[in-house]
């Protein structure tokens, strides 16, 4: 029993480019354009966007719209919008500030269904502009009106024509889609592509984003056949939760590069007060960006540097750059620059070395930058290059040449000519010079190999090219399973519940170190157990119960940083020791805060710390909600600032990338004859504490500092402990719903249940996680062809089936997007689990409505669990506000048909009479 989508969700994945209609069509296709506020007067925006519209054709009509005139420019302009004899499909609009929320009005109530907002006033001008943004936004979402905007330059679109801008003149036709937060430096790019020869399929000022926003703009390029490559510049990032979604889609396909301004803490001043949007951390934004799969550069340059070089060579598997050079000096610059960037040199293989020692002459530099000298002809170079590519340590080439006196630049060039598609490795050249190597660069760019005029530039877009590799490869990088699997059975969450709410209604937001170990240990993170104390007496009693050496630690609900005020006394071997110890604590906190501040001590077991001092938090960033912090701990923290970022939730593939970040990563695997660390378990360990922080919204804040890394042992098979844990609570007058919103959904444990099939067999249903690719592959290989035929209508080959590339967009999925649900069952006789059938419900771009997939393996057929997953899929749709929910179906598939029927859906022919449509309001 299959059920097919045909492919289509997802023009950037799609086979088949089946077209969609798309409400941003509207805006960046329409047919009728209305220009309200066009104007005769010179020099002004409305008299600008009119002209420009009329002058550079885009195949529709354009209607003038004021009142005061009967004609502006010699073309017929109409008092109202509801004076244009013909339907309009799109309305620029460039009048005051407030009188623009009737006129969105009247474009409602005229069906317009796109309206780019020219004017300034809103959000960046303070309250009263913010009022009007809302307004604008109420009217909108009842006429289901899309607007980009506002203070915005506008839109052009040049495979069309359509000029929507009040920009001095259009952009050349291209491959690339820009989308600007400064209507400024649009018209600047603008200049300087002209120039550079640079062309767009789309150039878009989107403004304050009071509608459409990043997200949008990216899914409607992603789908664009036209649009290659994305970039971006940004000053605040909006919906976060939307940006995300749609650049891990997309990225995957084609390159999103992003330069946003704000670095520093005075430019991020700077654009907030333009944009009028919170500023976030840009650690946290860099974070966000390699989770998914975005490329950062930090100058306008190197923004289409990158959209060039992606879209011409394939992207390296790794940092390693070979440099084959002429001269010294250029070499040792780009080696500089690469090693700053995060690139390294290849070691040149012995093999590859007595290569060439055979065809160079001796004097070459044995080493890597490969210095061919400066006499060398193009045949040297030939050679060398030849040589030097098929070297497995490396994984980019960079050909650098200066013009010398037995240098030949166009020659040389068209030698290179046949490495220009080198399916594995990129390679980039810099042809140092003026009007002497112009030509061989137009012969090497002609060919797909991009050239620079300074080597420093293209070892630096190498970096960045291995950079954006490596973002990628971590996000549709097969996760393991964790051993736990944070099923949330094995975990105490009644027991964190009630510790949390038992603070709050006390109108605590400060947990006690004991309180937080306690929710620690209820997620299964290993803590140094204590007791309390709250006399000396007590004290010496838990001592001596636990066995010295003992810790005392302060006992507090309103302190967390205990150091800070002596709170803790370490390697206590006796009674008078605890005696003294405890009378220090109490005199030193009286001192340094309050009495009232002093409840008592803790005692716990003095732990040998000779491994290494961890930290791992939360905390909150005003734009992605929660995020993680992982890096070297203990007192001087703040002083060494070796940590790594990243947004929850974590697998095990994303919590070591997270690692990589850090320079105690290299040390916590086993430096200078130490034994490495259990790096799975802390793996696992970082993904369960980001359960914690998914699952505990009430949480403001965490960190466990230190967590102790020591080589595994028989008492600590993990190796890892939490020697101390500090949680911050969201006050009780924080309601749920005002709690910060993740930035990326989490796995959507509502969703998973057990069900039973016909015959008995007890199953789980479930949505599907990355770490179900090895199960998939198993799944596929137990399917017929005709159930292949139903489900894709036509056969694939298992080898496509199954090939990692096509499953990372199957498992690894944006649940807010598209869920999907798998059955699944332990086999009775090989104990393994199986996944019996997969349904999938995916959000059509640009709308509310969603189209289903569904694959049951034919052992499992007529066992009703086709018409459950199906039940399933509709309720989550009605979970998820989706309003309708179709699929395509193969005329000879009578099964699904009929659990379709049954289901309530409506069954239609289609213009295909091999091809049914099934369709059902939710």
């Amino acid at each position: 029993m299959t059920a097919s989508i045909k492919q289509t969700t997802d023009k950037a994945y799609d086979i088949l480019q089946t077209e969609r209609v798309n409400p941003l069509d509207a805006i960046f296709a329409p047919k009728t354009v209305a220009v309200i506020g066009a104007s005769e007067k010179a020099g002004s925006v409305g008299r600008t966007l009119l002209w420009n519209l009329i002058t550079n054709p885009f195949s529709g009509t354009v209607f003038p719209i004021n009142p005061q005139r009967h004609s502006v420019l010699g073309i017929k302009a109409y008092p109202s919008i509801f004076d244009v004899p013909e339907k309009i499909d799109l309305a620029v609009i460039a009048t005051p500030a407030h009188t623009v929320p009737k006129i969105i009005s009247d474009c409602v109530d005229a069906g317009i269904k796109g309206a780019i907002i020219i004017s300034a006033g809103f959000k960046e001008a303070g309250a009263k502009g913010i009022a009007l943004e809302q307004e604008i936004l109420q009217i909108a979402h009842r006429g289901k009106i899309r607007i980009i905007g506002p203070n915005c330059l506008g839109v052009m679109s040049p495979i069309s024509g359509l000029n929507a801008t009040f920009a001095s003149t259009m952009a050349r036709r291209g491959n690339v889609g820009f989308i600007s937060q400064s209507g400024a430096l649009c018209t600047a790019i603008l200049d300087w592509s002209l120039q550079e020869n640079v062309g767009f399929s789309a150039f878009v000022s989107i403004g304050s984003m009071l509608d459409i926003n990043w997200g949008d703009l990216i899914y409607y390029l992603g789908d664009d056949q036209n649009t290659k490559s994305i970039v971006i510049y940004m000053e605040s990032i909006g919906d976060a939760r939307s940006f995300l979604s749609a650049a891990r889609e997309v990225a995957l396909t084609k390159p999103i590069i992003v330069i946003k301004a704000g670095r520093t803490a005075a430019a991020a001043k700077a654009a907030a007060s333009h944009t009028g949007s919170l500023a976030g951390s840009d650690a946290v934004l860099d974070a966000a960006f390699r989770r998914c799969g975005v490329l950062r550069v930090n100058s306008i340059s190197d923004l289409f540097d990158m959209s060039e070089v992606l879209a011409k060579q394939p992207r390296p598997q790794g940092s390693r750059l070979t440099i084959l050079t002429n001269a010294g000096g250029p070499g040792v610059l780009a080696t500089d620059t690469l090693i700053e960037s995060g690139g390294e040199l290849a070691q040149i293989s012995p093999e590859i070395m007595n290569s060439l020692n055979e065809i160079l002459p001796p004097q070459w530099s044995h080493n890597n930058p490969i210095d061919i000298l400066g006499d060398a002809d193009p045949q040297r170079y030939t050679k060398a290059l030849e040589i030097a590519a098929t070297d497995p340590n490396s994984d980019g080439l960079l050909v650098i040449l200066t013009p010398q006196s037995m240098t030949d630049p166009t020659q040389t060039a068209e030698q290179l000519k046949p490495y220009s598609q080198m399916s594995n490795k990129p390679i980039l050249a810099s042809w140092m010079g003026g009007t002497d190597v112009a030509a061989g660069e137009e012969i090497l760019n002609r060919q797909g190999i991009p050239t620079y005029r300074y080597p420093d530039t293209a070892a630096r877009i190498f970096s960045y090219m291995w950079r954006y590799s490596y973002n990628l490869q971590g996000i549709y990088e097969t996760p393991v399973l964790p051993t736990s699997d944070c099923n949330s059975n094995t975990r105490d969450c009644a027991l964190v519940e009630t510790i949390i709410n038992d603070a709050r209604k006390a109108g605590r937001t400060i947990l006690t170190e004991f309180e937080s170990k306690e929710i620690l240990a209820a997620y299964g993170i290993p803590v140094v157990a204590g007791s309390i104390a709250k006399n000396v007496e007590e004290a010496v009693e838990c001592a001596e119960k636990i066995g010295y050496p003992v810790v005392l630690k302060l006992y507090s609900q309103t302190i967390t940083h205990k150091t800070d005020v002596g709170g803790v006394q370490l390697n206590l071997r006796n009674p008078e020791a605890v005696k003294k110890a405890y009378s220090l604590i109490e005199t030193s906190v009286f001192e340094k805060a309050k009495p009232e501040d002093f409840l008592g001590v803790t005692v716990q077991k003095m732990v040998k710390t000779s491994g290494y001092e961890l930290i791992i938090g939360s905390s909150l960033d005003p734009q992605f909600g929660p995020v993680l912090l992982f890096g070297a701990g203990g007192e001087l923290v703040e002083v060494f600032q070796d940590s790594a970022i990243a947004l929850p939730p974590l697998n095990t593939t994303l919590a070591r990338r997270m690692m990589e970040q850090t320079k105690i990563y290299k040390a916590l695997k086993g430096v200078r004859g130490r034994e490495s660390i259990n790096m799975a378990a802390l793996e696992e360990l970082l993904v369960v504490f980001s359960q914690l922080v998914v699952e505990q919204r009430g949480i403001k804040e965490i960190d466990i500092n230190p967590l102790l890394a020591i080589p595994p042992t028989p008492d600590h098979p993990g190796g890892l402990i939490a020697l101390d844990g500090r949680i911050v609570l969201h006050p009780v007058e924080v309601e749920d719903h005002q709690l910060p919103k993740l930035a990326i959904r989490p796995y959507p444990h509502q969703y998973v249940s057990n069900w039973t099939l016909k015959n008995g067999t007890p199953i789980i249903i479930r949505p599907i996680r990355p770490e179900d690719e090895p199960l998939i592959v198993k799944f596929h290989k137990t399917l017929s062809e005709e159930s292949v035929y139903l489900r894709y209508f036509h056969l694939i080959k298992l080898s496509q089936r199954i090939a990692h590339e096509r499953l990372t967009r199957i498992c690894f999925i944006d649940y807010d997007r598209e869920m999907a649900l798998v059955a699944e069952y332990e086999n009775p006789e090989t104990k393994e689990t199986e996944i019996l059938a997969v349904g999938r419900l995916s959000k059509l771009h640009g709308n509310n409505a969603a189209e289903f997939a569904m694959l049951v393996g034919d052992r499992f057929q007529c066992q009703g669990l086709g018409t459950e997953l199906l039940r399933r899929l509709i309720e989550v749709g009605k979970n998820e506000k989706i309003c309708c929910i179709s699929a395509d179906i193969l005329a000879d598939n009578l099964g699904m048909q009929r659990v379709c029927e049954k289901l309530g859906f409506k069954i239609s022919h289609t213009n295909d009479t091999t091809v049914l449509k099934a369709e059902i309001d939710c």
